[in-house]
């Protein structure tokens, strides 16, 4: 039987795409350069004994629709909320932490301020009308500009869904799709140890500072996801993230969907204008009705694609693809549990505080002030650092009585000579844990480094880049990865795209995988 989709990559949102494909009856394969199938969201024993999430590192975004289609709890997935979903130390030796729960998260901050406190009503109704929109919009293909009749249709019903809101939710949008996220939370909070802590999503995944425009969209992007029903809430995966990414291979082979890894596509085909097919690494070459690209737009137009069978002004824009998330990844296997200062004297801090992402980034000014550093000597002196420490929550990743954590590192810059300077960015890091954890350096027995330039090489993430491209106005809904593409087709028929550079953009959704099958499925 002849191939309906051969699907660049196996990454979540390619398994995700396959599985809808082969359950409407395609003929699906999947091809994976690497070893194993999962992309950035894998499971890998980094130090004899000690098992962690290599990239991709918790649980929220994961839509709960593609959960159920794929059924992917009776193919294993078991995924546990976080008792805090985040806990950022002080130098002064306390902590702020936001426990699950709104009075819990209102006490919590009205040790800080009390005028926040007030606010944070106001601020969890503002955010939750947004996220509640977006949500609306992340299983549906955007309005393609240039699309015809059925677009703006789409249009007019988007349109119409904005006309609904009051002026002031409609304020609200237009504030979290241009504002900087420190002039949005300026809106609600007064307090630097407050905005710091919510300023904090505002930069995952984003090479930014809290002042530059749009980042306040980078903040909500990663607010509309939930855990086992429970919106805002952050979770993990019983196995790492490759938890996720093997059950999602599990139901696609049950469906019929072929996977080849150590399967490295050298060229996309294209015949009159047509995609026909792949030439892979080793000379063989494969041919279908599709080709679907889980890759970076920037490396499916860039490297993959022949700039001879792209619109010239497709592939000039498709050159200038801003990439970069100034990500430093690091997991680290350790004799015993970190001992953090803030949390030795407080009487409310209990191991509970532990089992969520620990924050290295108190204030708007340090994330600033990290940045900049970036910005001029390549990485931060003092760097912005989310400790995980999966460990405490699922016995499968360590010997008893031993943990492992990771280290979300931001503000690297993407540019400099990494296999130069990994080692000292590296110990850079540690030494910032130690200053709040101290000891943690001594408890090491293992690591795992990826640099932005190690990310790329690794995962194929063009520059190190988590999300596939800059979560900017210029790069999101219609205009991700560029404008008039916006529905998942290339400039070239046949030829699709399902990965994050694609609309609603990174994290581990499935949302882009599931949008371009419907749109194949269309024109199949």
């Amino acid at each position: 039987m002849s191939l309906d989709a051969l699907i660049i990559g196996g990454g979540h949102n390619g398994l995700v795409c396959a599985s809808y494909l082969a359950q409407a009856g395609k003929k699906v394969k999947i091809l994976e350069r690497c070893n194993v199938v999962g992309g950035a969201a894998i499971t890998e024993e980094f130090h004899p004994g000690f098992r962690n999430s290599v990239a991709s590192y918790t649980v929220s975004l994961l839509n709960p629709k593609i959960i159920a289609d794929l059924d992917l709890h009776r193919h294993g997935l078991k995924v546990i909320e976080r008792r805090v979903n985040n806990l950022w130390p002080n130098d002064s030796g306390d902590f702020i932490s936001f426990p699950a729960g709104g009075e819990a998260l209102k006490t919590e901050i009205a040790r800080y301020s009390e005028h926040d406190a007030n606010a944070l009503e106001r601020y969890s109704r503002d955010t939750t009308m947004v996220a509640d929109l977006i949500r609306h919009y992340l299983l549906e293909t955007p309005p393609n500009v240039g699309g015809g009749i059925r677009d703006l249709f789409k249009a007019a019903g988007f349109a119409n869904r904005l006309r609904k809101l009051s002026l002031e939710d409609e304020r609200i949008v237009m504030d979290i799709f241009t504002k900087s996220v420190a002039d949005f939370l300026a809106l609600y909070f007064e307090n630097d140890f407050v905005k710091g802590a919510f300023a904090f999503d505002g930069l995952v995944g984003n090479y930014a500072d809290t002042r530059s425009p749009g980042s306040a969209y980078v903040l909500m992007h990663h607010a509309f996801g939930e855990v086992n029903g429970k919106k805002g809430i952050w979770g993990h995966a019983i196995g790492g993230m490759g938890a996720i990414t093997q059950a999602m291979a599990s139901a696609a082979r049950e469906r019929g969907v072929e996977i080849e890894l150590n399967a490295a596509v050298e060229r996309v085909l294209v015949a009159d204008g047509k995609a026909t097919g792949v030439l892979m690494k080793s000379g063989e070459t494969l041919r279908a009705k599709t080709v679907v690209s889980n890759v970076n737009p920037a490396l499916l137009y860039n490297s993959l694609v022949n700039a001879a069978d792209l619109p010239e002004d497709f592939a000039r824009r498709m050159r200038h693809y801003r990439n970069g998330s100034g990500t430093f990844r690091m997991n680290v296997a350790l004799s015993e549990l970190p001992k953090f200062t803030c949390l030795e004297n407080q009487a409310r801090a209990t191991e509970d505080h532990l089992t969520g992402g620990i924050v290295i980034g108190p204030t708007m000014e340090y994330l600033d002030r990290s940045y900049r550093d970036a910005r001029e000597y390549g990485w931060s002196k003092q760097p912005l650092v989310e400790m995980l420490i999966p460990s405490l929550v699922d016995d499968t990743l360590a010997p008893s009585g031993q943990h492992v954590a990771s280290l979300f590192c931001q503000q690297f810059d993407p540019d400099v000579d990494w296999d130069q300077h990994r080692d000292t960015a590296a110990e850079q890091i540690l030494d910032q844990v130690e200053k709040y954890a101290p000891g943690f350096k001594a408890s090491i027995v293992g690591r795992q480094v990826l640099s932005p330039l190690d990310l790329e090489r690794k995962f194929a993430l063009n520059r190190g880049d988590i999300m596939h491209g800059a979560l900017n106005l210029d790069q999101m809904f219609s205009a991700r990865p560029v404008m008039g593409h916006g529905d998942y087709r290339a400039p070239i028929k046949n030829l699709y795209m399902c990965g994050a550079g694609t609309h609603p953009g990174g994290g581990v959704t499935g949302a882009p995988g599931h949008n371009a099958a419907k749109e194949i499925l269309r024109d199949l």
